[in-house]
């Protein structure tokens, strides 16, 4: 009698899920800034950019030279009248909105008086309201090394079809994968030598990001595209407002020497699956505590069902591609640890409505690990066969999905 009475109530619960879901794919649509809530200001030793937004998308910030420019792309935002409106700090000549090259992009474009660069960019989001506040902090910097840093990322330079709307030859079966490069900014992660794992994890996911459009079928956002902190939970409002088929995070941690080397794939687990599995969870996890912004934790008794009903769907999904990426790997002769596939309760990994999946692509901490991601011909390789990966689960997955609606 319980069951009878359950079942029913969990079924329509499915229903909210899913619904919630396909919104949650929705938010690459148009925001709105909230003017009275945004605004651009002298800080000590720089400025800072505060813009709040009706929803959360995805954004990227890079710089530009002659003149000294600081420019924010997001997919897609109405700015209205504010930049002209806006009374100008010192160090900001310019304050100008518009379309950027890339379709379904806005741009945002700081002219500065004095070479400044990115020291944080972030975004945070309101539970309650959905809302979304974007954080740009700008420090002054060395004329050389703005000019060193400068340039337009490729992805920023290229035309690229809007999500939704298939480019000239491209197949029905696009999908997005959201590449989050680990760490960042203010938090380095393993450090080996002059090699942070900040930036090896970030030359990685730039060079996969590239491999996969170059099939024709892959979208690809980063989480972030440059040396800023991006709190983990806004990796995951990232992934969803760009409605993610896959969310692929990117580490290379380090352990004690010999207890780890080769890649390893990890899928979510609310107990991990060996120590050093929980171990590297709770590095990853307490680079956020400290900044204060993890929330995972608040949800409440309703929330929860929800999200545990979302995973009946998504866990089965973030498993095939685990087992997919071992049996490529293996097959391309790709070095796996000795226990390729664990799993941990990273917070990364928490989207209740993504696959998601977190990638050691080495361990800093194995000499051998380490000379191999510093190798362009071995990152080729390993990125070859996620590339594999990435299109070989797209077409299980689909097939999968196509008979579980008939």
């Amino acid at each position: 009698m319980i069951r009878a009475v359950l079942t029913p109530i969990l079924a329509a619960l499915a229903v909210c899920v899913l619904s919630l879901g396909a919104a949650a794919q929705g938010m690459g649509a148009l925001a709105r800034l909230i003017p009275e809530e945004s605004r651009v200001s002298a800080e000590e030793g720089g400025v800072s950019l505060r813009l709040s937004l009706s929803q959360p998308v995805p954004f990227r910030v890079f710089t530009l030279a002659d003149p000294a420019r600081v420019v924010v792309d997001f997919r897609e935002v109405a700015f209205g009248d504010w930049p002209g409106a806006m009374t100008l700090p010192e160090g900001i000549a310019d304050l100008a909105a518009g379309p950027a090259r890339q379709a379904g992009w806005s741009r945002l474009v700081l002219e500065l008086t004095t070479p400044m660069l990115p020291q944080t960019a972030a975004m945070t989001t309101d539970p309650d309201s959905g809302r979304a506040e974007v954080i740009l902090h700008l420090a002054r910097a060395d004329a050389a090394d703005f000019a060193a840093r400068a340039g337009e990322p490729p992805e920023a330079a290229a035309p690229a079809p809007v999500r939704g709307e298939a480019a000239p030859g491209v197949a029905d079966g696009q999908i997005t994968v959201v590449i989050d490069p680990g760490h960042g900014g203010v938090d380095p992660g393993a450090v080996r030598g002059d090699h942070t794992e900040a930036d090896l994890v970030l030359t990685f996911a730039r060079e996969l990001r590239d491999a996969l459009r170059r099939t024709g079928r892959v979208e690809v956002v980063l989480t972030r595209d440059a040396d800023v902190f991006v709190p983990l939970p806004t990796r995951v409002t990232i992934a969803r407002a760009a409605g993610a088929d896959l969310f692929l995070s990117i580490h290379a941690d380090a352990l004690a020497e010999g207890r780890a080397q080769g890649a390893t794939i990890y899928t979510l687990s609310e107990t991990a699956s060996d120590a050093a599995a929980e171990a590297l969870a709770e590095q990853h996890d307490r680079a956020d505590l400290l900044q204060g912004v993890d929330l995972h934790g608040a949800d409440d008794v309703v929330a929860g069902v929800l999200m545990d009903l979302a995973r009946l769907e998504t866990a089965p999904r973030a498993a095939g591609f685990a087992e997919t990426l071992v049996e490529v790997f293996a097959a391309s002769d790709v070095r796996m640890h000795s226990q390729p596939w664990g799993e941990a309760g990273f917070t990364v990994l928490r989207a209740a409505d993504i696959p998601s999946a977190l990638l050691e692509i080495g361990f800093m901490s194995d000499s051998r690990d380490l000379a191999n991601i510093l190798d362009p011909a071995w990152r080729a390789a390993m990125q070859e066969a996620l590339v594999a990966s990435v299109l070989e689960w797209a077409d299980a997955d689909a097939a999968r999905m196509a008979r579980a609606r008939q």
